[in-house]
């Protein structure tokens, strides 16, 4: 018996089909047989595959009912192999990307010269020991001094604890990589000193602030001041810009903890600046820019606005003194305060306050207010500060005295 399948009719032939013939034979007008095209045809197929038996001459809806009930197991079949298939690709992709994310960048520096890393290293190291130096006498001067227990001293000496170690937390690494040939720094040590840098500068951003506020109480309500700014006052006050710094630097660094970094793992920086490392992402950086530019843009702004009130208001009181030397000794106080915080402010304003654009200018900016900043508040300080002068060199004679009389 030989089944032939069309597209659309099922007949059944008792025809003889000589098995040494593999052509077309003939057998009568109308009627022309292939031997090999029902094996390829895929409703014999499906007719002649396991479990599906052969219905008998006629039952075209049954064989049709048998064929259409094998194609969905098969179609089933494949979606579930395409299925684990496209499972696996995933767990591929996971796994390559896992693999490629870096562990480790390579700081570039101020400059890819080779010759000009001694350079930049005596220059560094020399800035950063007379930061160190000039901070720690003003608080060693401070806490020997009682007349300097005052609350603008108590900011002062505050303001230099927090200068030394805003430089510690960038110029040691620098130092190492200027005479390292391997200028790596790990994922972890490079989140962990941005941090610290956001972490500090926030809060020398709250403090000057703060010691605005101090001089305004002091010129503008001088009976009431040490009823305003009394000891607790002044403690408060100065927690409270270490915990706005604190927060400053969680704003700064999670952004860049999410995003993902496979690619290049150059920075061209000389620390690990948060705009120069969202440059690497592979992933989107829209929300950490914003972040970036939102968070240190409105301190930045805020606090200098804030410092442009508090002296507008201290600048309109002291032009009222009738004393020449009363006006002489505001202005003297408020002038070293202005300074710094130009000094301090101006390129953080310039860097921050700006579309997303990188200048070679940029690095030196960062120069400034990491390294040069915090080496000039302690001269501008003491040198336009005579009562800190005094306090200077009878605490220099004391050390002499006490020497005398040591080896005596």
């Amino acid at each position: 018996m030989l089944f032939l399948v069309s597209s659309g009719s099922l007949s059944a032939l008792s025809v003889p089909v000589p098995s040494s013939d593999p052509g077309y034979e003939d057998f009568g007008p109308g009627f022309c047989l292939a031997a090999e095209q029902p094996r390829s045809s895929p409703m014999v197929t499906a007719v002649r595959s396991p479990g599906v038996e052969p219905p008998a001459a006629g039952s075209q809806q049954d064989l049709q009912k048998q064929v259409w009930k094998g194609a969905p197991r098969e179609t089933s079949q494949k979606r579930a192999e395409g299925r684990s298939s496209g499972a696996v690709d995933k767990m591929e992709e996971r796994a390559v990307s896992n693999e490629t994310r870096i562990k480790e960048f390579i700081l570039l520096g101020l400059s890819r010269n080779p010759n000009f890393q001694i350079i930049f290293f005596v220059v560094f190291l020399v800035m950063y020991l007379g930061t160190i130096a000039g901070n720690l006498l003003i608080l060693v001067t401070i806490y020997m001094t009682p007349q300097l227990h005052t609350p603008m001293y108590f900011f002062l000496s505050n303001l230099s604890f927090i200068d030394v170690g805003l430089s510690t937390a960038t110029v040691p690494r620098s130092l190492l990589h200027f005479l390292s040939p391997r200028k790596t720094i790990s994922f972890g040590d490079c989140i962990a000193e941005l941090f610290f840098f956001h972490f500090i500068g926030g809060s020398e951003c709250f403090h000057l602030v703060l010691m605005a506020y101090d001089r305004y109480v002091a010129i503008c309500n001088p009976l009431r001041y040490t009823t305003i700014m009394n000891r607790q006052v002044c403690v408060l006050l100065v927690v409270s810009t270490w915990v706005g710094g604190f927060i400053h630097g969680c704003g700064q660094t999670f952004p860049i903890v999410l995003l993902t970094f496979c690619g290049p793992n150059e920075i061209d920086h000389f620390f690990c600046e948060g705009h120069a490392i969202s440059m690497l992402a592979c992933s989107s950086t829209f929300y950490s820019d914003v972040a970036d530019r939102a968070n240190s843009g409105i301190l930045a702004i805020g606090c200098f606005s804030v410092l442009l009130v508090s002296y507008a208001y201290i600048i309109s009181t002291v032009l009222k003194i009738k004393s020449a030397e009363g006006r002489q000794k505001a202005f003297s106080t408020c002038a070293s305060h202005l300074i710094v915080v130009t000094l301090f402010y101006g390129p953080i304003v310039f860097l921050y306050m700006r579309p997303s654009v990188v200048f070679e200018a940029d690095k030196l900016l960062s120069v400034f207010y990491t390294i040069v900043t915090p080496l000039l508040n302690p001269c501008i300080y003491t040198l336009r500060n005579e009562t800190a002068r005094n306090a200077m060199k009878k605490l220099g004679g004391r050390k002499i005295c006490f020497r005398g009389k040591h080896t005596n």
